[in-house]
This record gives C-alpha cells, sequence and structure tokens, in this order.
C-alpha cells in the first residue's frame, strides 16, 4: 500500500532533470509554454529576463570575446610585421659592412638600435690573427667558451653573476639578460661556439625565464652568420 507524502527515498537531483531534458528533445515541443514562462536574472542589469533575451546575451558575449581574439590576432600580426621588418633593417646593415674590422660593433650596435636593448655586448674566439686585437676578443674565460658551448639555445634569466655580464658598459645595473651562442651552422650536428652575444637589461621582466627564445635564436643566426667571416 502506498503511502501519501511519503518522503522519496532517492529524491530528483538537478542532475537527473539535466538528463532527462537531455535525452527528451521533443519535451519542450509539448510544453511550449514553458519556454516562455522561464524568466533569468541578467548579471548585467541585474532584472528579470526570459530564456530568448538570456539566449541573446549570451551570443552578445561570445560575438564579443571572438572580436577580441581577432583584435589581438590582428595587433599580434601587426607586432610581427614591424619585428620582421626591423630584422631585415638589422640584416641588411650588416650585409652591406664591408670592413670586417667594423663588423663586430655593427653587430651590437644593430641589437641596441633596432631591438631597443640597453645594453648589448660580444665576445668572439677563434678568429683570424687579423682580427685577434679588437675589443670583443679579448677577456673570455675558458668556462666562459665551454658555457657558451654548452648552451642549445639561448638563455633567458636573472642576473645570477654571469662571467658574460661583466663584457657589458655598465654590469652593476643588470637585472635581466639573455645569452646567444653563436656557432656555424652544419648539417646533421652542432658545432662549439665561437661567440656569444649579450643582451641586458635593468628590467627583470624584459628577459624574463619563461619567454619563448625563437627571436633572440633568429638573431643568433644572422650575429652567426655575418661573423662567422673573422674566422
Amino acid at each position: 500500500m502506498t503511502i501519501l507524502n511519503q518522503p522519496l527515498t532517492n529524491p530528483i537531483t538537478e542532475d537527473d532533470i539535466a538528463h532527462f531534458l537531455s535525452n527528451t528533445p521533443d519535451f519542450f515541443q509539448r510544453h511550449a509554454e514553458l519556454l516562455a514562462a522561464v524568466q533569468f536574472t541578467s548579471p548585467h542589469s541585474h532584472r528579470a529576463v526570459s530564456l530568448q533575451e538570456r539566449q541573446a546575451e549570451m551570443l552578445r558575449e561570445k560575438i564579443k570575446l571572438l572580436e577580441q581574439r581577432i583584435m589581438e590576432m590582428i595587433r599580434h600580426g601587426n607586432d610581427n610585421v614591424l619585428l620582421s621588418d626591423k630584422i631585415l633593417r638589422w640584416a641588411r646593415t650588416l650585409l652591406q659592412t664591408t670592413s670586417l674590422q667594423a663588423l663586430p660593433q655593427q653587430v651590437i650596435q644593430g641589437v641596441q638600435n633596432q631591438f631597443a636593448v640597453p645594453q648589448v655586448a660580444l665576445r668572439l674566439w677563434g678568429v683570424a690573427p687579423e682580427y685577434a686585437s679588437l675589443p670583443q676578443t679579448q677577456g673570455v674565460s675558458e668556462d666562459a667558451r665551454l658555457f657558451a658551448s654548452s648552451l642549445m639555445e639561448p638563455f633567458c634569466g636573472l642576473n645570477t653573476g654571469f662571467e658574460a655580464v661583466s663584457w657589458l658598459d655598465d654590469p652593476t645595473s643588470v637585472t635581466s639578460l639573455a645569452l646567444i651562442p653563436l656557432r656555424e651552422t652544419v648539417e646533421g650536428g652542432v658545432t662549439p661556439a665561437f661567440g656569444m652575444l649579450v643582451l641586458a637589461s635593468m628590467d627583470a621582466q624584459r628577459f624574463d625565464s619563461g619567454m619563448g627564445t625563437d627571436f633572440l635564436a633568429r638573431i643568433g643566426q644572422l650575429a652567426s652568420a655575418a661573423l662567422s667571416r673573422l674566422r
């Protein structure tokens, strides 16, 4: 015998209702009046709105997010175009430099001017005898050479006392830096580094350890190709 008003041993949950509605698509066809009666509180105006109005609001929000993403893509695209132009101008300057004696300084000045890097230093080793007296070939320890050769990609991070910092004009002001190994490209292998390019800043976030290094690697490749003529 069924006792009226007896509590259900397994009360219906919201998940049960959601499951029922998702598996009964014709429910609202049989009860269309419910759609017009359902009301929500708008998160924007905090007033009661119909289901249709709420759906329209959600659609507008999705469109707004898509528009923001499109604008971000356009902005990143414009930034990439500007960056490509800067790399092209720098590469053109290196190609137009006829004096190999002046080439190391052109590399330094080009990085500083084109990419707005506060401090840049360069050291080379294993160069031909006629270039062995250049300032950029002096004061490099064997440890620094081994460290450069151990880098398979540019290093970015805080200044923790790297020897390369001492190559800069104002080493005491350096907070973050990028160390870019310079090496000749060979098929199917990695050659020892013949130099290292140092980019430094007082801003701790400028060369953060989490940043991508693809752009810095491109700088290293161009610099390596240009400076390999001194070997």
